[in-house]
């Protein structure tokens, strides 16, 4: 195959790129390409006193053909072998002359063969052999390469930018749904609770009601049986003779007197109704403004541990080591909510997990001390009830014991902003444990916890 090779480029040094033959009559020009001597002989003609290299354009001004007895030689050996001139391929060819592509023209940017440089086409441009232009090419097209490579990498930095951007918006997009979807799970639960809370306080209710009326109608069955009983012995007194009428008159007629016609079955009825009413409105419009209280743990005193969703809190006597801020409580073991109020009205519960364990649950001013000992009163910035051991307490000054008709284990907390009232209930009766006297808010107010003593808290 070597050999081959090696025959192929010795027929092509042996061909004259004019005619593609093998070379008859060889010379050489004064750039030192070689040719037949009728080839370039026809090809200088009408030139004058320019005489141009048809492969490398070089001008000469003298028409210098030198015989080329070695390629004459070469030409003779080759000729030996019997091998045909070597045909340029077809697609090196010029379509138009079917000479070889050798000449590059600058003006149209495409290759040309010797008869095209001469032609009226080509003949005033700038033309250059094709590896001198692929060389001159080569080069700006590297420096375009590196240009090209440069604004890639830019435009590859811009997409990792942009894509990197969008999978952020995604992946706070992707977060807020799943917020809100956590925030409706909750309104659900908190909404799917209030109704079983309306449901039980209904039938607790129903359940007095009707056991009021069951008096009501045995009370009343009963007057009935005695004013029976007493019209027919003044039936009988009617047929009886006169002494038999007279007789025992005086009892009969007491009894008469004694009968009531007013009915406080029923005035005792109406009160209940009432009671019931007040307390059907109160539910409706304290659930109305429930709300999600969640903690915040930046106030927690660090014997304060707290659940991971902020919605509930132990007591643990124990100091953990919690990063010191502005808003954390470290005199007493308190905790605010983590959402302040300066207007509407809201409603939360509080559920006691500890029987016996000290608490106090309200709302607590913004100023609130922090790091000294906390006046609890409304003159200090809490508005909260106290709670230890079954006994109980508004924190007023001074304070005010309560007496409630049931011990409470839920606590209701209502904040009216604007009316200035806060009220504590037993959620679970709704009784009203204490309403402090109408103030007028002007700072942001909190939910407010306090804990000691194994006290355990959870919002409802």
């Amino acid at each position: 195959m070597a050999a081959a090779a090696q025959l192929g480029n010795l027929q092509e040094e042996a061909t004259c790129s004019i005619c593609l033959e093998y070379f008859i009559d060889p010379v050489t020009i004064d750039c030192g390409h070689n040719f037949c001597r009728s080839c370039i002989t026809q090809s200088w003609e009408g030139w004058g006193g320019r005489f141009p290299c048809p492969q490398c354009r070089q001008i000469s001004s003298v028409r210098n053909l030198r015989p080329n007895r070695l390629v004459g030689n070469m030409v003779d050996i080759v000729k030996q072998f019997h091998l045909p001139p070597v045909k340029p391929s077809g697609k090196n060819l010029c379509e138009k002359h079917e000479e070889k592509l050798r000449l590059f023209c600058a003006e149209d940017q495409r290759m040309i063969c010797w008869v095209c440089r001469e032609s009226k086409e080509h003949k005033t441009h700038s033309a250059s052999p094709i590896e001198e232009a692929a060389e001159e090419h080569k080069v700006k097209l590297q420096e375009w390469w590196w240009l090209l490579k440069k604004e890639e990498g830019h435009f590859l930095e811009s997409k990792l930018k942009e894509e990197e951007r969008y999978k952020s918006m995604r992946n706070k997009l992707r977060a807020e749904k799943n917020k809100i979807e956590s925030e409706f799970e909750k309104l659900r639960q908190l909404l799917k609770g209030n109704e079983q809370t309306l449901h039980r306080r209904l039938k607790e209710m129903e359940k007095k009601m009707t056991m009021i009326e069951n008096a009501n109608i045995t009370k009343l069955s009963n007057q009935i049986t005695s004013l029976k009983a007493l019209i027919t012995e003044i039936e009988k007194k009617f047929e009886a003779p006169a002494w038999e009428l007279l007789k025992d008159v005086g009892s009969t007629l007491s009894r008469c007197k004694e009968t009531s016609f007013r009915g406080p079955v029923s005035e005792s009825h109406k009160r209940t109704e009432k009671e019931i009413r007040k307390t059907l409105r109160l539910e409706k419009e304290v659930h109305r403004c429930q709300m999600m209280v969640t903690l915040d743990p930046d106030t927690a005193h660090p014997q304060l541990l707290l659940s991971e969703g902020g919605r509930r809190m132990r007591w643990t006597g124990i100091e953990q080591p919690l990063s010191d801020t502005p808003k954390r409580f470290t005199y007493y073991c308190c905790v605010l909510g983590s959402e302040g109020f300066t207007s509407g009205k809201h409603y939360w519960e509080v559920q006691l997990l500890q029987e016996g364990a000290g608490w106090e649950v309200g709302v607590a001013a913004e100023s609130v001390d922090r790091e000294e000992g906390i006046t609890w009163s409304p003159e200090g910035g809490v508005w909260a009830v106290w709670g230890w051991n079954g006994q109980y307490k508004a924190l007023t000054s001074p304070h005010t014991p309560l007496n409630p008709r049931e011990k409470p284990l839920k606590l209701g907390v209502y904040l009216d902003y604007e009316g200035g009232r806060l009220s504590l209930y037993n959620a679970d009766s709704m009784e009203l444990l204490y309403t402090f006297p109408q103030a007028r808010f002007t700072q942001r107010l909190f939910p407010y916890f306090y804990l000691c003593d194994r006290a355990e808290l959870r919002l409802v």
